[in-house]
């Protein structure tokens, strides 16, 4: 089993602090032993990172820090420092270090220093990238650093968004990095449909290290993604892909408590081995999270809601509501704001979070 861990990382609505301490109550005692904070609608880590958290939202972070250790698992943050890399300054460089104090007096133990969403057309990326990460090592008080590069995926999506990425990048990049820092990546593609030793061994060896996975299942954000409730449990991931991480991070669902049904079957993924069945996976943990009822109903309306989507369900939308809506509870709350639109992210969430 790998070290196992959410990242909190998708566009669109924020979780509350409350569906966040239950989602760390869910997966904590399946063996996930790390939550890293850095939602895209958080602007103080993000489009405002200069900025400090207002102080209500720094004592919230630090009540739910305490609630992740409480339960067995690190907590750390994610801070992107919007285009400080493309000049790098005396100024800048301060900022960071004064941004660096307010996070470890909110209380971290894993510092993630973020690159990704940015443009990265530079010939000396890698070398700036790494001289800040340097930065950041000597002066917060976290205990274990992570890195996302802009170039996070062999995915060409990465180029024609961000620019050209520089040669050799990556290998730059991880011959300049310390070698305990851990590199998130996120597979062959941004969204990977699978993730194998062949693939892993080859990126190790261009970075000089095992990646810690960032895993963008079961997250559903975006335009396209947020019309699809994503359930079923993993697949096209391997448990022979352990020994080639340092972790396996996923980037979860916007539905807080829905999501948890397939966060639940990557543990049994890497414990069951070759035995893995995903949806015999998806449905113990369908009854684990929303009961036996429930959980039959998701299973039936899993082509409709998970692979046909909102766009397809105009005609049977008002049923499947209205069955739902007999539940008081949190799983069918969030399957009737799905239904709703609620859990919507638009293509300007996209660009300006």
């Amino acid at each position: 089993m790998p070290d196992l861990g959410i990242i909190e990382g998708f566009f669109g609505p924020p979780w509350s602090w409350r569906e966040r301490m239950a989602v760390v109550d869910r997966l904590a005692p399946a063996g996930y032993g790390f939550y890293h904070y850095a939602p895209k609608g958080d602007a103080h880590l993000r489009r405002a990172w200069q900025l400090p958290h207002p102080p209500e939202d720094a004592a919230a972070i630090a009540a739910f820090a305490a609630h992740c250790r409480a339960r067995g698992l690190r907590f750390g943050i994610g801070l992107t420092p919007f285009d400080l890399h493309r000049d790098v300054d005396d100024a800048g460089l301060a900022r960071l270090a004064a941004r660096l104090a307010d996070l470890d007096a909110i209380g971290i133990d894993d510092l993630a220093v973020l690159f990704d969403d940015m443009r990265g057309d530079l010939p000396d990326l890698a070398a700036r990238q790494a001289a800040i990460v340097d930065f950041c090592a000597a002066r917060t008080r976290a205990t274990r650093l992570y890195v996302c590069p802009t170039y996070y995926s062999d995915d060409r999506v990465l180029d024609r968004v961000f620019g050209e990425r520089p040669v050799d990048y990556l290998e730059t990049l991880g011959r300049l990095l310390d070698p305990a820092i851990r590199v998130y990546w996120t597979g062959e593609e941004v969204c990977a449909r699978e993730i194998g030793p062949g693939h892993l061994a080859d990126v190790g060896a261009r970075l000089g290290r095992p990646v810690c996975l960032w895993d963008n299942y079961p997250v559903n954000d975006g335009p396209r993604m947020s019309g699809h409730l994503h359930l079923r449990g993993f697949t096209g991931r391997s448990a022979a892909n352990a020994p080639l991480l340092s972790g396996h991070a996923i980037n979860p669902a916007l539905q807080p408590h829905l999501g948890c049904i397939p966060a639940l079957t990557l543990p049994m993924l890497y414990r069951d081995g070759t035995a893995y069945r995903y949806m015999a996976a998806f449905r113990a943990a369908a009854i684990a999270v929303a009961g036996p009822v429930l959980a039959t109903m998701l299973e039936a309306d899993l082509l409709a809601i998970e692979d046909g989507g909102l766009g397809r369900l105009t005609a049977r939308r008002a049923a499947i509501r209205l069955r739902y809506a007999a539940y008081d509870d949190d799983i069918a709350q969030e399957v009737i704001r799905w239904l709703d639109g609620g859990f919507s992210v638009s293509s300007e969430d996209v660009q300006t979070q």
